[in-house]
């Protein structure tokens, strides 16, 4: 009996495989009903191998202790509200000391909106929190132009540390199966702001990118383009690279977006992975204590930071990432921007600083929990 109940079984299996691969093989050509319209293809926005994305993640942020130097600020005689006339080869130390802990929690999104073959808008509300704990050396308080007494730069990040909000949506545009357009935009308020004190909403700065790119099949795709940054603290323009590559047996590859970040990907298996490479971190932070007559005072903070990343599947679609690296100051720098109107001097300026700073580079470490796409 029971070889019986085999045999029935393998027949109505037969004939479900048959019919479905006679269905397969159907010259629908026969048939004058059918639309013969070509069906169009377009690229997809990932190729095969690449790190999950991360459409929520919740991390912790931490710094090792460093030093620190800032200058004092010098207002100009003639025209208080016009600038500063600091001596950038020879700043006059204001104050020192030492940056016990840098650290705090970051929380970053990346939904999809829409997600079709043709157009993809993913959309993200992001934040960083910056906690300072720091030992002062010397904290000799600022003055404005009226002589207005203010607190030293180290003592308002120590009490109010700085904070990041921003609003990033991203736009992928295939236009046939292999060549892409993406553009980016991003709104950032950044400051010593508190949310029961907000800075005022029209010092939000604005950043986009543009990107021309192609799919060359499901390992390999380049783009070229341009964008609009806050990523070396003060307002610049710069080309944009995009490299992504994955070897034919799926464990190695780049994921490259030259000067945001450039990796080197190695997959241990479906599970896990490592990233070594940098990430080019910065924005414009409003210092509201300094910030006077309708002007905006902005720290333009820039930071390098060279890492290894270890990503690793928990249960599902959540993910742990680990990172370890070096924090290298590329600007600590202040601006007063007139009006709150941002200027720019990209690398080659001669539009004197508000402030000139310094920081020492540290280590830095961060943990996070990611609920990802895959």
């Amino acid at each position: 009996m029971k070889s019986v109940h085999i045999l029935i079984t393998l027949l109505i299996f037969g004939c479900f495989h048959y019919g479905f691969s006679q269905e397969e093989e159907e010259d629908y050509s026969n048939f004058g009903a059918v639309d013969s319209t070509p069906i169009k293809r377009y690229a997809k926005p990932t190729i095969s191998g690449m790190s999950p994305q991360k459409f929520i993640s919740i991390s912790f942020d931490a710094q090792m202790p460093y030093n620190y130097q800032f200058s004092d600020l010098r207002f100009p005689q003639t025209n208080p509200g016009s600038g500063f006339n600091v001596d950038e080869e020879n700043p006059n130390i204001n104050e020192s000391g030492r940056v016990n802990v840098t650290g705090g929690l970051r929380f970053n999104t990346n939904i999809p909106i829409i997600s079709k073959s043709s157009f993809v808008w993913q959309s993200g509300i992001n934040f960083i929190d910056t906690r300072y704990n720091i030992t002062e050396n010397t904290n000799t308080p600022n003055s404005l132009p009226d002589g207005t007494q203010v607190r030293s730069l180290g003592r308002i990040l120590n009490e109010d540390g700085l904070r990041n909000l921003n609003w990033t949506n991203t736009f992928f545009f295939p236009l046939n199966e292999k060549n892409f357009i993406v553009f980016q935009s991003q709104m950032d308020l950044s400051g010593n702001y508190n949310f029961g004190d907000f800075q005022p909403l029209n010092t939000v700065r604005f950043s986009a990118a543009a990107i021309y790119g192609k799919r060359v099949n499901d390992y390999f795709r380049w783009g070229l383009g341009v964008a609009r940054t806050y990523r070396v603290g003060n307002l610049n323009y710069v080309p944009v690279v995009m490299y992504d590559w994955t070897s034919k047996n799926r464990k190695w590859g780049t994921e490259i977006l030259f000067p945001a970040r450039a990796y080197v990907r190695y997959n241990v298996n479906p599970n896990s992975l490592f990233l070594a490479g940098f990430d080019l971190q910065g924005q414009s932070y409003r210092i509201e204590d300094y910030s006077f007559g309708g002007n905006s005072f902005e720290i333009r903070r820039g930071e390098v930071r060279p890492k290894i990343e270890f990503q690793k599947r928990l249960k599902g679609y959540f993910w742990l990432s680990l990172k370890a690296g070096y924090r290298i100051d590329w600007s600590f720098n202040a601006d007063q921007l007139n009006g709150n109107t941002d200027f720019f001097r990209g690398f080659f300026g001669e539009q004197q600083l508000g402030m000139v700073n310094n920081l020492n580079n540290p280590f830095f470490f961060n943990i996070g929990i990611n609920f990802v796409s895959q």
